[in-house]
């Protein structure tokens, strides 16, 4: 495996990505095309892109850092098969080599589905075991999204 940093995303890539995201966050998250995502993309400030490739030059995960409010925040999506394999936290310590502290949403319960119609398992063991803080009194509660805020301080 190998992490390639980017700024800028190409199409191919963002349409691989946005079909990442859509077989493995929970369907309520989920981008109906291309333009969803480059709404979500372009949302953001500040975005640097981690590409998690396999062997065969295949994107395999994706973990990406922005500014919000004054914060910096990540999220990361790991295709099923690579994960719990140490692919996740290869990821979380290239995000921590390029900043002093990281925030994030994470779905801390077991009540949602994928496309697929599977459950999605909470992260939250690989955050914590990742030296992550749950900051149980910051929730993020609407239509798309049930989570708790995280963070990681070096």
């Amino acid at each position: 495996m190998k992490i390639i940093e980017k700024k800028m995303l190409s199409l191919e890539e963002k349409e691989i990505l946005r079909e990442l995201w859509n077989e493995e966050y929970p369907a309520r998250l989920h981008l109906k095309n291309n333009e969803d995502f480059e709404l979500y993309l372009n949302g953001l400030s500040n975005t640097k892109h981690y590409l998690l490739f396999d062997d065969s030059n295949k994107i395999n995960g994706w973990a990406f850092t922005f500014l919000r409010e004054g914060e910096d925040w990540f999220a990361i999506i790991l295709d099923h098969q690579i994960q719990g394999k140490g692919n996740g936290s290869l990821l979380v310590n290239e995000l921590k080599k390029n900043n002093t502290s990281l925030n994030g949403w994470v779905i801390d319960h077991e009540n949602e589905i994928k496309q697929n119609t599977k459950h999605y398992r909470s992260p939250m063991p690989f955050y914590i075991k990742n030296g992550f803080t749950i900051l149980a009194d910051i929730r993020i509660e609407n239509e798309k999204m049930s989570g708790v805020k995280i963070n990681w301080k070096h």
